[in-house]
């Protein structure tokens, strides 16, 4: 314990590896320095002493060891071991225990595996040293750090391939292309294991590289893209700065030759040869030609333009910016007999020019393009095209109004025949000579009907219809003066009684249906009959119209209160016509300030116009008359809906007439039984005998029973007619519900016809026998229209009774 107190120190032994390349091994020793242990720890200076100290350096082993012992590293010692084997040493940390063993008695430190600096440069562990007895620390643990020798085994390599640069062809020697570079693993702080220079392998004959900073750059000033647009270039990259032994890597360099505009355009012919027919319309493509250009992208962009003078004129060049050709097309009408062969110059030049390379010679080619023009049947064609035709209007049928000429444009020069399109001459007004095409007025004209006629004139080969050409023909119809002057709308004038001479009453103009070239100029005259007139004068105003004024002091519309004066209006011809109108005055009540307040002629309407007050009123009064005229139609026709049978006078009448065998049940249009079926009480017919005479009654009877006493042919008692009542009813009710039914119905029923019935005839009026109980008296109670019915049967029944008795 006494030594222990004196404390702790370690002494370390480094052994050095021998380097590789050397093949000796170097022996690293302590150098003496501060101790470990801190100068102010209590437990240190317990004692009083002065604590020693070691200065650790570091351990080194050798990387790739390959021996097949141990690896010697280093050993740890403290100066309190006297060699007894009392201390007992033990390491802790990265790799202990596994990779390196230390020895517990003598402190010794080996390696057991190979070791890659490259994977892991250092490792740091922790040295104990404790007493083999008690296990106690004899001194704090200390940390020593082992580091990994390099050794020039990793190759540099190319980490950023695979490379693609370019450059430009036609470039100067010495223009940068790119920069490669290349890693080495091993240690670029030991030794030149990690120097490297690059050298080429594969393409010097073309581009160099920088050994140190491995920048490509051209070696030759001639690179063609157009003869080998792609260079694969080897470069190498070797370590220990290129010495023998030294490692090396490559990659391989694709260099691309990118394209300048260092090429014209050529044609590949020096003539084109077309053909289109000579009916082609403006603007069809004849062809396209296309100028080669070794270069690619836009440096082969090119633009085309006709040359010569003739083919601008007649043809169109443009591009096409898909494919780069000239496009050709017809710029003007071709004629086949005018020119058969048309020759254009078509020149190509590249769009951009590259002014470095302007010495190479000009960038622009020229072609010659032949265009052949194919003859075809062409329609003929109208000459001169004038379209504008006159006639006068007063042209008597027949009259030529113009010639129109077509000639057929082919060599062949074929006779052409003229029509004139119906649809556009529906009336048939102008007929064409089909040979001269002399036009000729078909019908009388009238300008005053229709002042202009478009035609449209077909011409066409004799020989081929199909061959038709068209010309719209516009003719005008000139006017002659064969329409009178009139007035202008039938004057009415108004004069008050206390006029004074020469007051103005009306101003006339006039109306005329021609249109003289020369302009209108009417002349007004009062008519021959009204020359004795010395109420009223007419003045001419020199302008187309005239006034009228009074020529008298005062009128009475008592004497007189309506004038007519004849006026004669002359036109300016020629020839001149004339007609007569009739101007009515009449005469007025005024007041003081000239103001017409009545005239006896009904005729006569006031200029005096109705405020808006009195013209609403006026509205209002018509749509009230036309409310009640609509609410009374509506209540006469609601009160005839409503009328009842029980009416006499309102009762639709039936004859009937029974002069033939009858239809029996499937005759049912020979009366209407609704009349007759109102009259009948079916109630009291229940009530009373089915069958009883008109005598059994006896003078006490009812009348109403009399009248509607029930049939012969009912003779069952126990006959029930409510069905029929109760559904006549319902009839009733729902046609009086209902306003939109006719105001009577007819509802046909036929009942049973009862046993015991005579074969020959179902007629009563046929009927002779004696033993018929019916009575027809009642029938004088339906009105004066069956009273003479009534009689009848009353006088047959009489008859009866006397030839019983």
């Amino acid at each position: 314990m006494a030594k222990g107190l004196r404390g702790f120190s370690w002494s370390m032994l480094l052994l050095f590896c021998a380097i590789q390349e050397l093949g000796s091994w170097a022996m690293h020793t302590a150098v003496e320095g501060p101790g470990l242990g801190e100068p102010g720890d209590p437990a240190l200076l317990a004692g009083g002493r002065v604590k020693r100290g070691w200065v650790w350096n570091q351990f080194f082993v050798v990387e790739e060891y390959t021996g097949t012992e141990p690896l010697y590293v280093g050993k740890i010692h403290s100066d309190s071991d006297e060699g007894d084997g009392s201390i007992k040493y033990t390491i802790s940390g990265e790799g202990a225990g596994t990779i390196f063993l230390i020895d517990e008695i003598t402190g010794d430190i080996h390696a057991t595996e190979r070791l890659d600096r490259e994977q892991k440069t250092f490792y740091t562990l922790r040295a104990q040293a404790r007493d083999r007895q008690t296990d106690q620390l004899l001194e704090p643990e200390s940390e020593f750090i082992i580091k990994v020798q390099d050794i020039n085994d990793s190759e540099p390599r190319f980490l950023e391939g695979p490379y693609i640069g370019s450059v430009a062809e036609l470039s100067p020697v010495g223009t940068s292309v790119m920069q490669v570079m290349a890693s080495d693993a091993d240690d670029p702080t030991y030794g030149s294991s990690a120097r490297v220079v690059y050298s080429v392998l594969e393409g010097e004959q073309h581009f160099t590289v920088d050994s140190k900073t491995g920048v490509i750059r051209t070696a030759v000033a001639d690179l063609d893209r157009e003869t080998q647009d792609r260079y694969e270039v080897v470069i190498r990259a070797t370590d220990m700065a290129g010495q023998l032994g030294g490692l090396s890597g490559s990659t391989t360099v694709t260099i691309v030759v990118t394209d300048v505009n260092d090429n014209p355009p050529r044609f590949p012919q020096k003539m084109y040869q077309f053909s289109i027919v000579e009916t082609a319309p403006v603007g069809t493509a004849i062809g396209r030609v296309k100028a080669e250009d070794s270069d690619v992208g836009e440096n082969t962009d090119m633009t085309y333009q006709v040359k010569d003078e003739e083919g601008v004129e007649m043809f169109k060049v443009t591009t096409d910016s898909n494919t780069q050709e000239a496009v050709i097309t017809v710029q003007k009408p071709l004629d086949y007999e005018s020119k058969k062969v048309h020759t254009v110059v078509v020149e190509a030049l590249n769009k951009f020019v590259d002014p470095r390379f302007v010495d190479l010679g000009t960038f622009r080619d020229q072609t010659i393009v032949r265009v052949s023009v194919l003859d075809v049947d062409e329609p003929p064609e109208f000459r001169p095209p004038s379209n504008l035709m006159e006639v006068q209007e007063d042209a008597h049928v027949g009259s030529i109004v113009g010639v129109v000429t077509a000639l057929d444009p082919d060599t062949a020069n074929h006779p052409v025949r003229y029509a004139i399109d119906r649809s556009t001459d529906a009336e048939r007004i102008f007929d064409i000579d089909a040979k001269t095409g002399a036009i000729v007025t078909g019908k009388v004209l009238d300008r005053e009907t229709a002042g202009w006629h478009n035609i449209t004139v077909l011409a066409m080969e004799a020989d081929n219809h199909s061959q038709v050409s068209r010309a719209s023909l516009r003719i005008r119809i000139l006017d002659v003066n064969d329409n009178p002057p009139e007035l202008a709308t039938p004057y009415e004038a108004a004069v008050c009684e206390d006029a004074k001479p020469g007051q103005l009453i009306q101003t006339i103009s006039v109306v005329d249906r021609d249109e003289p070239q020369s302009g209108h100029r009417f002349y007004f005259t009062l008519a021959p009959e009204a020359t004795n007139n010395h109420h009223f004068s007419l003045l001419d105003i020199q302008d187309n119209t005239a006034a009228v004024h009074t020529q008298r002091v005062g009128f009475n519309r008592q004497e007189q209160d309506v004038y007519l004066l004849p006026i004669l209006v002359v036109d300016s011809g020629p020839p001149a016509l004339s007609s007569t109108g009739t101007l009515t005055i009449r005469v007025c009540g005024c007041d003081s300030t000239g103001a017409i307040q009545s005239c006896n002629s009904t005729a006569y309407v006031v200029s005096a116009t109705l405020s808006p007050g009195a013209l609403i009123a006026l509205l209002v009064c018509v749509l009230i008359l036309v409310v009640l005229i609509l609410l009374i139609l509506t209540l006469k026709r609601h009160h005839k809906s409503h009328l009842t049978s029980e009416d006499d006078e309102d009762m639709r009448d039936n004859v009937i007439k029974y002069n033939d065998e009858g239809g029996g049940e499937q005759d049912t249009e020979a009366y209407d039984m609704s009349a007759l079926r109102s009259l009948y009480d079916f109630s009291e017919i229940k009530a009373g005998d089915g069958g009883g005479g008109p005598g059994e009654g006896g003078p006490g009877r009812n009348p109403a029973s009399e009248l509607h006493a029930l049939p012969q042919w009912v003779q069952s008692p126990d006959l029930d007619f409510s069905v029929f009542r109760d559904y006549i009813c319902r009839k009733v009710e729902q046609a009086d519900e209902d306003l939109s039914v006719p105001p009577y119905d007819s509802f046909q029923t036929y009942a049973f016809e009862g046993s015991d019935s005579p074969v020959p005839s179902l007629s009563s009026i046929n009927t002779w026998s004696s033993g018929s109980e019916q009575d027809f008296s009642y029938l004088g109670g339906w009105g004066p229209r069956f009273r003479q019915l009534a009689a009848l049967y009353a006088g047959r029944r009489g008859d009866e009774d006397s030839e019983e008795s």
